[in-house]
């Protein structure tokens, strides 16, 4: 029989710009049938204008994997810390539709 492949283990390297890291508070999702589009900005009190600061291009299916990393990691964040309330946070609309 043979033996399944032991998981392999990811080196993840950051250079220091991007170790930094840049606070986002606004996300606009756009897709197509072959791709999702992650624009993730900042979005200022008493501002309309959106700065976008990065831009993320991913498959159908690495969008759905990021789905569930990231609903697992809310999971776990709120069974440590408590419930994420959302019924104060701002509703916005973008006038760009998905594909």
């Amino acid at each position: 029989m043979d033996q399944p492949a032991p998981p392999q283990t990811l080196q993840i390297t950051l250079d220091e710009k991007t170790a930094q890291g840049e606070y986002v508070n606004f996300a606009n999702i756009i897709h197509s049938p072959s791709e999702f589009v992650i624009d993730l900005g900042r979005i200022m009190p008493g501002r309309t204008d959106v700065k976008v600061y990065s831009r993320v291009i991913m498959t159908p299916l690495h969008a759905k994997q990021f789905l569930q990393a990231l609903a697992q990691n809310i999971s776990l964040f709120e069974q440590k810390f408590g419930e994420i309330r959302m019924e104060s946070a701002p509703q916005y609309t973008v006038d760009e539709p998905s594909n």
